[in-house]
């Protein structure tokens, strides 16, 4: 059996979990899902759509927040009394911390980010490496085996599992010890607002816009766009965007229909968060930056100047002046 730890906000499923299920199913065992906190019964038949035979709901009156020992914790419990042969989670930033404390606690292997598994034994995986730049192959050994799943290397594809869906509450025995670092408090967005890994479109500026200013263009350009601004890892540090909007391998990692970088250089670490996009524009003043390697279209400029006359072109087509 699989066991697939499901991350969730407050009864609606992550995109990235409903990847990990459809990845687990390939891996040719039974699949069956886990949850854990408030609200998680109600996703029971959203997951065996998903391919979940059985979901495990992770009860406890401490879990109605994020807690990543106790998290970790509860899915050793459950291992210990389910047995199965792979424990698998997406390969976000909750999966991965929470995947490695429980392979810390079990005294097991743990491999991150995997796109490929020969689940024989051991198992092989391939799994990428080094911000996105290496695909290593390597064998996962253990008495259960421990992955989380890249995200956006497969699409989450519906296959219900045969007959009804079978819910198993649990109840984990845990210790303060475990709730040392825990959610605290939501921000919540704007209202209406979408959120960077959800936009279908995401307008990236960088530390060639020269400023926190010239962001007022690239924030006009998303709203009229239906989409939604992000910025590098050297915007957050001037201190021109706040780190919610970081794209990036220590930001928000995101897989839009159309991304267009403004005044981004391209280092590996931000490309690593936007490898996922279908389509990549970049606007910039230097032919040789190492973005344009990754781009589908370029446009060699001033963002300063660029931005602003795409704005007023799509307002003027918009207003049937054109």
């Amino acid at each position: 059996m699989i066991l697939a730890l499901v991350e969730h906000d407050r009864g609606t499923p992550g995109e990235l979990s409903l990847q990990s299920l459809t990845f687990g199913r390939r891996l040719g065992l039974p699949l069956e899902a886990v949850v854990i906190g408030k609200e998680s019964r109600s996703l029971a038949e959203r997951l065996h759509a998903h391919g979940a035979s059985k979901v495990h709901v992770v009860e406890h009156d401490r879990l109605d927040e994020h807690a990543p020992e106790a998290w970790a914790e509860s899915v050793v419990q459950l291992m210990a009394a389910t047995r199965p042969a792979a424990v698998i989670a997406s390969g976000s930033d909750r999966g991965n911390e929470v995947l490695a404390h429980v392979a810390a606690r079990a005294e097991l292997p743990m491999a991150a980010n995997c796109i490929a598994v020969d689940p024989g034994d051991p198992y092989r995986v391939t799994r990428v490496r080094w911000g996105g730049s290496l695909l290593e192959e390597a064998q996962l050994d253990g008495a259960v085996k421990l992955l989380t799943v890249l995200p956006d290397a497969i699409a989450a594809e519906e296959a219900p599992a045969a007959g009804e869906v079978e819910v198993a509450p649990f109840t984990p025995e845990l210790s303060d010890r475990e709730f040392r670092v825990r959610l605290a408090r939501r921000v919540q967005p704007e209202a209406g607002k979408v959120s960077l890994p959800e936009a279908r479109v995401v307008v990236g500026g960088g530390r060639g816009l020269g400023d926190a200013e010239a962001f007022a263009a690239l924030d006009e350009l998303a709203e009229l766009l239906g989409g939604v601004v992000g910025c590098s890892r050297a915007v957050t540090s001037l201190g021109w965007r706040p780190h919610s909007d970081q794209i990036g391998q220590t930001g928000t990692r995101i897989a839009p229909d159309l991304y267009i970088a403004c005044g981004i250089s391209g280092a590996i670490q931000h490309m690593v968060g936007c490898k996922g996009a279908k389509r990549i524009l970049v606007i910039n003043t230097d032919p040789h930056a190492p973005v344009l390697s990754r781009a589908d279209y370029a446009v060699i400029g001033d963002v300063r100047e660029v931005v602003p006359a795409v704005n007023a072109e799509i307002r003027k087509t918009r207003s049937g002046s054109a």
